[in-house]
């Protein structure tokens, strides 16, 4: 076998054939090939809904996958849970090569779904098909780990970003029952804190409080009993993408809460969580880039 098969990808085109008769076959069975992956895609994200709901453990994995994978769908994050949960930093093939980064041999990758041609239904709706895409991990190629070259913000710079342009106001309280840390209230639309806590435990109160202001509309169909579950998940994944320690949170009730339920009506749910952490992170996100550049400009020159 050549050493050169690398450089090439399986799937780039559909061979050509120098018969009649060949070119349609050929096509037609690299159709039926790429339709039984999607198949199998569409399998594999709806087994993996099932297997999270089933252990605490499980569905943490799951968060895990998606606070590194912010950007990503839930069916793409079930999916690289099914196939690489280690997974870090991923790109396909050509993705990778405009890096000047190349694919170890003998890896295999793995797929997720992207977004396709739009089509009609038969009742009339328009629809978008998705197409299976194989992609690789960073650990599955010749890049070399980077070394860090911005300074990481401290616990200070991130709740700065955290509470930057916050969508409720957000003030100090003294009145809070002993086990209560920060509150939303839906009435006032706004959030009181403990004064005196420590950053951690500011950060995962408040990321919780502001996944509720999220997924208050305003519109009287908000009920906190019926937003906890959304709100805490939410509040685990930010502090997991963000640094701050997680193990006061647990997972065990999940079979109970969500173990009955059917994977469409689960992975709604899951979305109902990237949702209500979604506007943290973006925040957090700009505002962090804002104060590493501001730095940058008032280093002295040398």
């Amino acid at each position: 076998m050549s050493g050169l098969d690398d450089l090439f990808r399986e799937e780039a085109s559909i061979p050509s054939a120098t018969k009649r008769g060949d070119q349609a076959f050929n096509k037609e069975a690299w159709v039926q090939k790429k339709q039984e992956l999607r198949q199998w895609t569409y399998d594999t994200i709806d087994t993996a809904s099932l297997q999270i709901a089933q252990s605490g453990e499980g569905f943490q994995q799951y968060l895990d996958v998606q606070s590194r994978f912010d950007r990503y769908s839930v069916a793409n994050a079930l999916l690289i849970l099914a196939q690489r949960p280690e997974a870090t930093r991923i790109a396909d093939f050509e993705g990778w090569k405009e890096q000047g980064v190349f694919i170890r041999r003998k890896e295999t990758g793995f797929y997720i779904l992207e977004p396709g041609e739009s089509y009609k239904r038969e009742d009339g709706s328009t629809a978008i098909s998705y197409n299976p895409k194989r992609m690789f991990d960073i650990s599955q190629t010749t890049a070399l780990p980077k070394q860090e070259q911005n300074v990481m913000p401290d616990e200070r710079a991130k709740i700065k970003a955290l509470i930057e342009r916050a969508p409720v106001p957000i003030t100090m309280s003294d009145s809070l029952p002993s086990e209560m840390h920060a509150l939303y209230q839906p009435d006032t639309r706004s959030i009181v804190i403990r004064r005196g806590l420590a950053a951690g435990d500011i950060f995962r109160a408040l990321t919780q409080e502001l996944a509720h202001a999220e997924m208050d509309k305003g519109n009287g169909q908000y009920a906190r009993s019926e937003s906890s579950l959304q709100a805490y998940c939410a509040a685990y994944m930010l502090s997991k993408q963000f640094g701050f320690s997680t193990s006061s949170f647990s997972f065990q009730r999940v079979p109970e809460l969500l173990g009955k339920m059917e994977p469409q009506q689960l992975r709604k749910e899951l979305t109902y969580m990237k949702e209500a952490a979604q506007p943290s992170i973006v925040r957090m996100n700009r505002q962090l880039s804002q104060q590493q550049r501001q730095a940058k400009r008032s280093e002295p020159t040398r």
